[in-house]
């Protein structure tokens, strides 16, 4: 449910789509709806004037089901071949659709139209294999549809954008795509190097770039911050923060500190004390070091991350020139909006995927277009992305709207946003909604993409990889960004643990502006635009009010208990707490939300918090979804018979589970709910997982990642009977994998990457007759693979380093002929972490 399937076919679906190929099949559906719709049509009128108790519901139920295919079906007709995300999504309702139908003809319909809707689901099988014909080959399309991420958030845009491509299935894609870096920059090449010729100026230690946002400063900084000339000066003492609205200063400065100093921070006990100490670290230690702070607020934050040192500069971006303070050795650089000869090229990248208007465009309608953005980049970078591979209709649309915005001045946020919403106009109401949800969570942090399809799986109600492919979708238009810590090229089953998503203030400013049109109590979102003390104060006058919202989304600093106020959520189905403190009391009206379906609660401090008003489990009967990150949690135990609903289970960053280890089974039993999803991720304490964990037989996914004491799995592990994915990736000292593992029979997907002390794979390994991945890199004391592996008939693809790679090379060459063997470098990397 919460995996994305692999290529593979069957119940899977082979994410390739020529719509075009489909035409002829849609005119034999037509036909068939013509000649069926009015027979059951006409019994379902016959029964409706029959005596209550005599009624049929399965004619009005059929009829409602078929409206809802011919609807989906006209929907896919009137699709671009080039809306590659849409035309996906299609494909799989079709595919439901179908499922749906022959679940229906096999237990309830009646004989005399049996024939008539058999020969409607075989249309609905020729729509769909038509559909999935343009799926050539399944390596290639899983790497085109999902493209190969990286940790720049600014690559995986260029690389997302490309996906809609007409010739995205052509060629071989096994090669890396050119860098985008030099055509990312494109328009900015003379602001940029005017600010490098001022940052590299003797006299100069500060240089601030002001200008509004989306004008191009965090391109600006990150480009510089990659420039040849600026490494060859600083060489490896560049550092990259985003300070951001409600920055927490002292977490920036341990940070620098690490990254700077690198050595062993202190345990700084204030802001002032942390600034105090870094300074006087500086002024020892004179190196070369630039510092880039971007999206400062206000010259308070700043003047507490600006320091002095021989050859030490930084460069500061900001939306507001009064934030930076004016020496003599401070520089201040306004960055302006472009004009038409660097805008046009900018516009014509991300809407054409070349620098110039090619001859099949309407050169005088991309002009009036590119006009109307106004010179600013993030306007010109998203409204082309919007616009790429649309019809003229939809150009023509996109010109009015924008003309109807106000002009865009400096700090004229309602002009850019009006302009920015036409852009959310392409999308369809589905995607729009998911747009909107992204308000939840602050903008210019890494949140786990798992939390955003948590809301729009269980509040949404959409099938996880629907959900996956509009993030996708999202991304490619960037209006958020993609970022991931993935060392394999493609993204593939399972991965969406290990992808993270932000997004640019002005896009979040967006989705706030768009959610917030109705009254507050009529919202179907409630979300706080920033981090404050307490509830805003317009929340809580009507708090004896009803409120509608579906979401509901508070960003605070340490909570009391006393310091919440009673609010009737009570059609809330998502419950997002963003906070940064060490103490933390959940509201109190949490126990009142009696609809709540998705439980998120982030933790932005430096340290673990503390957690407490957990409510009765009585009160919460309908809560599917929890997802805490850096906090202490309780043992497990002691909750194991609580949320018995609950479906997913997430902790992240968090410790209280080391004493899972000491939990006697000779006890009362651990009780956990019947869960699809169990997640531990960086719990530094958790030593060995207890009896009784395995009793989940429902259970699919299982992920325990970046558990460094962890050293033995339960050696029941073969009780998990419906796991198809295990991930057991950086459990550094994980000695040993159970024997009973052999008996996971439904397993599909196995992580072991990064378990330097796992020595041997057991012999019973071969016996996973279902496994199609496995992830083995970097375990570098695995030195022999068992004569079993020859018996993994369904394995597709092993990605491991050179040593064990050989061993496969020859396994594949003497049995497994399609098994195809990817040998990857190490790469470990923590840079998820930050920010």
């Amino acid at each position: 449910m919460f995996s994305f399937p692999l290529l593979s076919g069957g119940d899977h679906i082979l994410y390739g789509i020529d719509i075009l190929n489909c035409k002829k099949s849609y005119s034999r559906f037509d036909g068939l709806v013509e000649g069926l719709l009015p027979k059951v049509q006409e019994l379902y009128l016959s029964e409706q004037r029959k005596p209550k108790k005599e009624k049929n519901p399965i004619y009005e139920q059929f009829l409602n089901i078929l409206n809802d295919g011919v609807a989906l079906v006209k929907k896919c007709k009137n699709t671009s071949r080039y809306n590659v995300f849409q035309n996906l999504r299609y494909a799989s309702q079709i595919h439901q659709l179908e499922k749906e139908i022959t679940d229906f003809v096999r237990y309830q319909m009646p004989v005399n139209l049996s024939l008539d809707v058999k020969n409607f689901i075989e249309e609905l099988k020729n729509l769909r294999q038509l559909c999935e014909k343009g799926s050539v080959d399944e390596r290639k399309v899983n790497e085109a549809i999902v493209p190969k991420l990286t940790n720049d958030p600014q690559k995986n845009a260029v690389m997302l954008q490309q996906i809609g491509s007409d010739d995205m299935f052509d060629g071989v894609l096994d090669e890396a795509p050119p860098s985008p870096k030099s055509d990312f920059v494109v328009g900015l090449e003379k602001n940029i190097s005017n600010v490098k010729r001022i940052l590299l100026d003797r006299d100069v230690s500060v240089v601030g770039v002001d200008g509004m946002g989306g004008v191009g400063k965090t391109t600006m900084a990150m480009a510089l911050s990659d420039d040849q000339e600026i490494k060859g000066v600083f060489r490896n003492n560049i550092v990259f923060i985003t300070v951001s609205q409600s920055p927490n200063l002292k977490v920036i400065l341990e940070t620098m500190w690490e990254k700077i100093v690198r050595r062993k921070k202190p345990e700084f006990q204030s802001v002032e004390d942390a600034h105090r100490q870094l300074q006087q670290q500086l002024l020892r230690q004179a190196k070369p070091t630039l510092v880039v702070l971007d999206d400062v607020w206000s010259r308070a934050n700043l003047e507490n991350l600006l320091f002095e040192g021989e050859g030490y500069k930084t460069l500061v971006t900001t939306r507001d020139r009064s934030t930076i303070p004016t020496t003599t050795s401070i520089r201040i650089y306004e960055l302006p909006v472009l004009d038409d000869a660097d805008a046009m090229p900018l516009f014509c990248f991300w809407a054409f995927g070349q620098k110039s208007i090619p001859s099949s465009a309407d050169e005088h309608l991309v002009k009036q277009v590119q006009a109307e953005c106004k010179g600013l980049p993030l306007a010109l970078k998203v409204i082309g992305s919007s616009l790429h591979g649309e019809p003229r209709p939809v150009w023509e649309s996109a010109k009015n709207k924008l003309r109807n915005g106000e002009s865009i001045s400096d700090y004229h946020k309602e002009g850019l946003l009006r302009r920015l919403e036409s852009s959310i106009d392409v999308l369809d109401e589905e995607a729009r909604e998911c747009f909107l949800d992204l308000g939840s969570f602050p903008e210019d942090r890494k949140i786990s993409v798992d939390a955003l399809l948590d809301i729009w799986v269980y509040v949404r109600k959409m099938e996880w990889h629907d959900a996956f492919v509009i993030l996708l979708e999202l991304a490619r238009r960037n209006l958020l960004n993609l970022t991931s810590n993935l060392r394999s090229r493609a993204i593939n089953y399972g991965s969406a643990s290990e992808l993270y998503f932000s997004q640019h203030d002005v896009m979040r400013d967006l989705a706030l502006h768009l959610a917030s049109r109705d009254r507050i109590v009529q919202r179907k979102r409630l979300f706080m635009p920033k981090k404050e003390e307490s509830l805003p104060g317009k929340w809580e006058v009507l708090k004896d009010q009803a409120f509608d919202a579906q979401v509901v989304s508070i960003h605070t600093g340490a909570m009391e208990e006393d310091q919440w106020c009673e609010m009737n959520f009570r059609q809330a189905e998502a419950l997002v707490l963003n906070f940064s403190a060490s103490n933390y009391f959940l509201p109190s009206f949490l126990s009142s939300m009696t609809k709540l379906k998705v439980l998120i609660v982030l933790n932005y401090g430096s340290k673990r918090a503390t957690v407490n008003g957990l409510p009765a489990p009585s009160s919460l009967t309908q809560l599917r979804t929890i997802r805490l990150e850096r906090l202490n949690v309780p043992s497990l135990q002691e909750h194991s018979r609580a949320f018995q609903s609950l479906e997913k289970l997430s902790l992240s960053l968090c410790e209280g589970l080391g004493n899972m280890s000491r939990f006697n089974s000779t006890q009362s039993s651990l009780k956990l709910p019947i869960m699809l999803d169990f997640n531990l991720d960086h719990c530094c304490d958790l030593e060995e997982l207890p009896p009784g964990i395995c009793d989940m037989s429902s259970v699919e996914n299982w992920s325990i990642t970046n558990c460094h004491l962890l050293q033995k799995l339960p050696d029941d592990m073969g009780k998990l009977c419906s796991l198809r994915m295990l991930r057991l990736s950086a459990c550094l000292g994980l000695k040993e994998l159970p024997d009973s593992i052999g008996k996971l029979g439904k397993l599909e997907y196995l992580d072991i990457s990064l378990c330097e002390c796992l020595k041997e794979l057991p012999e019973e390994i071969g016996q996973l007759k279902k496994l199609q991945v496995l992830d083995m890199r970097e375990c570098s004391r695995l030195r022999k693979l068992p004569k079993s592996v020859e018996g993994l008939k369904s394995l597709k693809h092993v990605i491991c380093d050179e040593k064990i790679g050989q061993q496969w090379l020859r396994v594949k060459s003497s049995v497994l002929k399609e098994l195809r063997v990817e040998i990857v470098d190490a790469h470990f990397s923590l840079d998820w972490l930050d920010g």
